[in-house]
């Protein structure tokens, strides 16, 4: 006959080493299998495709994928979607294209472009928050004044003035 059951004392919820966390500082990890899976080292290929390639091509091109050759990091095919008739354009400025998306990564992580005919994804239409519909409260303006970015400082104030303007619980959608 076996002693009496001993029961362990409930464990001890674990403690945050840095504590709460923003969404947004998240996000990259969350994402980031899902990149991986379609070819994808740094989903800030996909994210910051304007800014690498330039409005004029970004406008009318998406990347897809980089695919390495096997056990490497480098020399690898960069596939773009590119919309109709700019093809023959985007050929031309591939080693433009190669030249910035390597400046990007910081080493030749790219050494060719293939391209393929299609309608390239582009980002959702951003919507504009609606101007509040009371002012920023005196003390509020004056605390804005002292930040030294103009767009945060703008991005904050319309942020008090829709809080202000509130009331009631949030609404999610419209």
């Amino acid at each position: 006959m076996s002693g009496p059951v001993k029961k362990r004392p409930p464990a001890a919820e674990p403690v945050r080493a840095n504590g709460p966390r923003a969404v947004a500082d998240m996000l990259p990890q969350v994402g980031g299998a899902a990149f991986r899976r379609f070819g994808f080292v740094q989903s800030s290929v996909v994210s910051r495709w304007r800014e690498i390639v330039g409005e004029r091509y970004a406008g009318v091109s998406t990347p897809e994928s980089i695919r390495f050759p096997p056990g490497r990091k480098k020399d690898g095919v960069l596939t773009l979607a590119v919309e109709g008739a700019h093809g023959p354009m985007m050929q031309h400025v591939a080693p433009a294209i190669v030249e910035r998306v390597n400046r990007f990564f910081g080493y030749a992580a790219v050494a060719r472009v293939a391209i393929r005919q299609g309608v390239p994804r582009t980002a959702a239409p951003s919507r504009v928050a609606p101007p509040s519909l009371r002012p920023v409260s005196s003390e509020m303006g004056e605390s804005l004044r002292t930040i030294g970015d103009p767009e945060l400082r703008d991005c904050l104030a319309a942020l008090a003035g829709a809080v202000a303007a509130t009331a009631g619980p949030p609404r999610i959608g419209d």
